[in-house]
């Protein structure tokens, strides 16, 4: 029987609580624990997670590697419409969807949610279709001898997701895995495990029993059971630095591949030629203001010419002013929260100290309905007049906070956007073709854009260097590189 859309986030939300999803079937922890999952508008208790341990983990991978020996025998193309099916599915759920996310991490449902629900779909399509490009290549290594390479699955993939989208970024892990021939279990955010839920049920009623599983849990008691399962031969992050050198080296110990995604200090260059209004549009997006500025790519190291610098940020100001931070579920909401009080305490902490060092340009308005007086609201920031060495200048706040620096010389802000140990995502604004290309060349970052800022999407390769992480996603060359592994094999025919 087909699952049909809830669009009763609560319900839902209640439905979902205290389960994972293993071996096909919604089950308790086996620890019979779980744990809060919070509103962050209002701080109540919308339902409870399972609470994952090693047994669990167990159980999941157990179920994941029996399973993958079946589909990795399914022609390739037959996985791909499985796929493609799923992301059908997941379409008509999309409305549903975009209201739980929204509920459980207060990012707006009309700005946020609802479109990371039809990107997490469209994923599943894309990468669905190209199953068909799982080849190998034919090796001229001697004429009396048939040599060619395929490529194989790994076998069991272990994925661990952040809270801030994790829809669309399980989605770049699951999708091209899947197709790849692989099984999967994975990790939710302790923040965010309701809605990843909803969409792992839903794809099981196409998929194979134990293919696709989904714990939560904490980092310590259910992440690291699943990095370190001997069964588990591929692990693939997206999070902190910090947690993702301890992903790094415990799949160093068991001599498994890695693909991380961490963390971003992104820049944003903005010439003297640029086209202003564009651009100032352009920033407003790049920061992520209507996601809270919980973004790895968040644009929050900005750079305008002294030409466009004071103009540039009234009207910045202006823009954000015009946005409306309320309910996330209420379709006139343009910022919702941050998600967690720790987060909002971190966000505050930036917020104090750059507040010693430079000018900080409060923007928009806190909500006024009293429903919403616990919220995790916070006010976006510009900073401007930051020493380049401060913290909130140099540090991920995963915030709505930004720093605006003004500069004349392109070759000293060229060094500048370059001197951070992040380098995940860059933007440079100008008019000439010759300065975009060049600035495009010499950027330290694995994703760069010139007079855009489109947000990570299937089919644009993403991920960065430096402390932003190892590996790309997103592309069928991701699929090739992460997924699978090459087999040479060599036919003698003399």
């Amino acid at each position: 029987m087909t699952i049909t859309p809830n669009t009763d986030p609560f319900a839902l939300a209640r439905l979902l609580s205290g389960l994972h999803l293993i071996n096909g079937a919604l089950v308790p922890a086996a620890s019979g624990t779980s744990f809060d999952v919070i509103n962050p508008a209002t701080g109540a208790v919308i339902g409870t997670a399972a609470e994952g341990d090693a047994r669990d983990v167990d159980a999941a991978v157990t179920a994941a590697a029996k399973a993958q020996k079946a589909w990795k025998a399914m022609p390739a193309r037959e996985r791909g419409k499985l796929v493609v099916e799923c992301g059908r599915r997941l379409m008509d759920h999309v409305d549903e969807l975009g209201r739980l996310i929204a509920l459980e991490t207060g990012k707006a449902l009309r700005t946020e949610s609802r479109i990371e629900a039809s990107v997490l779909a469209d994923a599943f399509v894309f990468f669905g279709g190209l199953a068909s490009e799982l080849k190998g290549e034919s090796v001229p290594f001697n004429p009396s001898m048939l040599t060619v390479t395929v490529r194989e699955p790994i076998g069991v993939v272990g994925a661990i997701i952040p809270w801030n989208v994790p829809l669309l970024l399980m989605a770049l892990k699951v999708a091209p895995a899947l197709v790849a021939g692989n099984a999967v279990v994975v990790k939710s955010a302790e923040e965010a495990p309701l809605t990843v839920l909803r969409v792992c049920q839903i794809m099981n009623e196409v998929l194979p029993a134990g293919l696709f599983n989904i714990l939560s849990g904490f980092g310590p008691e259910c992440g690291a059971p699943l990095v370190s399962h001997p069964k588990v031969g591929k692990v693939t992050f997206t999070g902190s630095v910090e947690t993702g050198k301890i992903v790094s080296r415990m799949a160093a110990d068991k001599l498994i591949p890695v693909t991380l995604e961490l963390g971003g200090k992104s820049p944003m260059i903005i010439m003297g030629d640029a086209d202003l209004e564009k651009a100032i549009a352009g920033a407003t997006a790049g920061m992520r203001f209507t996601r809270q500025g919980q973004s790895c790519t968040a644009s929050s190291r900005i750079y305008v010419h002294d030409s466009l610098h004071d103009e540039f940020v009234r009207r910045l100001k202006a823009n954000v002013d015009a946005m409306k931070m309320g309910d996330p579920l209420d379709e006139s909401t343009d910022i919702g929260t941050i998600i967690s009080p720790d987060q909002f305490a971190r966000v505050q902490h930036y917020v104090s100290e750059g507040k010693k060092h430079g000018t900080a340009h409060v923007c928009s308005q806190l909500p006024e309905d009293p429903s919403l007086k616990d919220g995790l609201f916070i006010q976006p920031v510009i900073f401007t007049d930051l020493p380049a060495d401060a913290a909130p200048a140099r540090e991920e706040i995963f915030g709505p906070v930004c720093c605006v620096f003004r500069f004349t010389d392109y070759e000293a802000v060229l060094a500048e956007a370059n001197n951070s140990e992040y380098g995940l995502a860059a933007t440079i604004w100008t008019r000439d073709l010759k300065t975009a290309l060049d600035a495009a060349h010499r950027l330290e970052a694995g994703f760069v854009q010139v007079n855009q800022n489109l947000v990570v999407q299937p089919n644009l390769s993403y991920g960065g260097t430096k402390l932003s992480g190892l590996g790309k996603e997103a592309t069928l060359e991701s699929m090739l590189e992460h997924f699978t592994h090459k087999k040479t094999i060599i036919v003698n025919m003399g």
